[in-house]
């Protein structure tokens, strides 16, 4: 991996591989820029990249439908935070 920043270890998906973190700001929070290869279902690896603020402590919210006694979930990429 090249980095011109340091990361977490980024290194607990054998599905993910980061090829690169580049750190494109570092003022108000930090933004990076990662550029990663994803094995998809079918076994093909795709190039792909995100750029993702890390903005220390965060918060979750999950949603809940108390009638139907059901929450919804969605599927992200996150980079481990180690």
């Amino acid at each position: 991996m090249t980095s011109s920043t340091s990361a977490p270890a980024l290194d607990r998906n054998p599905r993910v591989r980061i090829t690169n973190v580049e750190l494109l700001a570092s003022a108000w929070h930090v933004l990076r820029r990662t550029t990663f290869e994803y094995q998809h279902g079918d076994g093909h690896w795709t190039t792909e990249q995100r750029e993702t603020y890390d903005r220390g402590n965060g918060a979750t919210v999950l949603l809940y439908d108390p009638a139907g006694g059901t929450v919804l979930l969605t599927r992200q990429f996150r980079v481990d935070a180690g």
